[in-house]
């Protein structure tokens, strides 16, 4: 996903800086595709690894698989990418790190929540919309009255 989406903004980024011109503004754009790809990838396969080593360290010192994980693992990666840049630089890039995995498991989670079957116990109380209203709603229907017996109660006698 990363390095589609920063293999097209390469493109047009080279296409909008070269000349005018459809072939040379075609031409700019693979150029600095050409140029940019070996670097973007590089910088993907580095943050990739370094999160990666610090997800599965995190799971191994906490002995559990949640999102926790991920966003530490976020927080940290960001922060270490950032260190030759100082320290204000280095908190910024940490909490967006954190933030960005942070919306990612939480779409992650919501997602699933909206997809999966209710619980067992909710499943029966869900109704056929198709099927005839069980209340009475505005208008209750009227409750039938028991036919009249003719025959007289049993005497206790009997």
């Amino acid at each position: 996903m990363g390095a589609v989406g920063g293999g097209i903004f390469h493109l047009l980024k080279g296409s909008y800086n070269a000349p005018k011109g459809l072939s040379s503004r075609a031409r700019g754009g693979v150029t600095a595709l050409q140029a940019r790809s070996p670097v973007l990838g590089g910088q993907f396969a580095v943050w990739g690894g370094l999160f990666a080593c610090c997800d599965c360290s995190l799971t191994a010192m906490r002995q559990k698989e949640d999102p926790w994980n991920s966003i530490i693992s976020g927080t940290v990666t960001g922060g270490i990418l950032a260190a030759r840049a100082g320290p204000k630089h280095m908190v910024t890039s940490a909490l967006v790190g954190g933030v960005l995995l942070a919306l990612i498991e939480g779409m992650g989670i919501m997602f699933t929540k909206m997809m999966s079957e209710p619980p067992p116990h909710m499943q029966h109380m869900q109704q056929d919309p198709t099927a005839p209203p069980t209340s009475g709603g505005y208008m209750p229907t009227a409750t039938p009255i028991a036919p009249s017996s003719t025959t007289p109660p049993a005497s206790p006698t009997e």
